[in-house]
């Protein structure tokens, strides 16, 4: 009898003790996140690139090869994207400002007569002030000087987080990578044996649904490239190939890319055309793409991979973004993939209880 009783206080105790080490990891985890950062990344990258290593070592490549390649790969698309982005970025930064006594007579000649004629104010846009305010707001340096050490050291030291965090990224994903299965036996191992064959085979599902998640991001990524860009294309914007593909792969990360994508796209736009009605077309084709992509293309191909209703796809992104902001929206499906699968298992484990067969079989019994 006192060992029967000695069971369920065992039991409580062992709960309380993994409850607690569940919140003392996450506030853990909520403290450490800047240095969490790199190591988040580089496991995602290696999650992603587990697959096709495996598949070279099916084939007879060396691990350590495979993973050599696949973060070289992986490092020269990200230099690619840059090196298309930068220098596209800065000539049309540098062409805006060649062209800004145009685009000043442009101003003058189209846009004050049409807030004149609709507002009945008279703006006036004229070079010479543009530079004398500019030349105005610029006596304010000296001042700022006494302060010039103090932010050059804070950037200096926010810049030197930011290159190591670069750097450490792809050496931890080839750490990560290479030992990866080793890793996982590894954790398997410390699981109790009565839990292993559940834990593993949920670990399992959660795979899948997370490597259905990013097949769907990917569809959408190229769809959308695809359509910027041979919009931009239809309409007759120089370079609007390349920057509506850059549009399209910046899909994936929210607010950022579509800042990038309409910043490129207006900024080419007015060295071209320079007048309304041939801007307003090319806004037009990225407020039908934002449209598309946010409440059609995204729902279906990424919401019907993961299971989850378009309804609920935009919810999952509008809820992450409030709380948790440009974090919460990058990591909103993922995450609901990740809780589909809890909520499925939750709900077999449900139905199979004895508690639950016992009231199906009260409420089936003839009254």
């Amino acid at each position: 009898m006192p060992r029967y009783r000695r069971r369920p206080a065992v039991f409580l105790w062992s709960r309380l003790l993994l409850a607690l080490a569940v919140v003392f990891c996450l506030w853990l985890v909520w403290h450490l996140a800047d240095v969490l950062m790199p190591f988040a990344a580089a496991f995602a990258l290696a999650y992603m690139a587990v697959p096709v290593v495996d598949r070279l070592g099916r084939m007879g490549v060396n691990r350590t090869l495979a993973t050599n390649l696949m973060l070289l790969l992986a490092i020269a698309l990200v230099v690619l994207v840059m090196l298309l982005v930068i220098p596209m970025f800065v000539s049309q930064i540098q062409g805006l400002v060649d062209r800004l006594p145009g685009l000043v007579d442009w101003l003058e000649r189209t846009v004050s007569p049409r807030i004149h004629e609709f507002f009945g104010i008279t703006v006036h846009f004229d070079v010479n002030s543009i530079k004398t305010g500019l030349a105005a707001h610029l006596g304010s340096v000296r001042s700022a000087l006494a302060n010039l050490l103090p932010a050059l050291t804070s950037q200096g030291i926010a810049l030197l987080t930011f290159l190591t965090n670069v750097l450490l990224t792809p050496l931890l994903a080839f750490y990560l990578l290479r030992d990866w299965h080793t890793l996982l036996a590894s954790v398997e191992r410390l699981l109790p044996p009565r839990w292993r064959a559940g834990v593993t085979s949920l670990c399992g599902q959660i795979d899948h649904m997370v490597g259905e998640y990013l097949r769907g991001q990917l569809a959408v990524m190229l769809i959308m490239a695809a359509f910027y860009g041979g919009g931009w294309l239809a309409v007759g914007l120089d370079s609007g190939f390349a920057i509506g593909v850059v549009a399209g792969l910046l899909v994936a990360i929210p607010y950022v890319g579509a800042f990038i994508g309409v910043l490129l796209a207006t900024m080419a736009a007015i060295l071209q055309y320079g007048t309304l009605p041939e801007m307003l077309m090319v806004w037009s084709v990225y407020a039908v793409g934002q449209t598309l992509e946010g409440f059609v293309i995204t729902p279906r191909l990424v919401g019907d991979r993961i299971g989850l209703h378009p309804a609920l796809v935009i919810f999952a992104l509008m809820a992450a973004g409030s709380l948790f902001g440009f974090v919460g929206v990058l990591l909103a499906l993922p995450a609901s993939a990740v809780l589909i699968v809890l909520w499925r298992e939750a709900l077999a484990r449900y139905y199979a209880s004895r508690w639950y067969r016992r009231r199906i079989a009260r409420s089936s019994r003839p009254s």
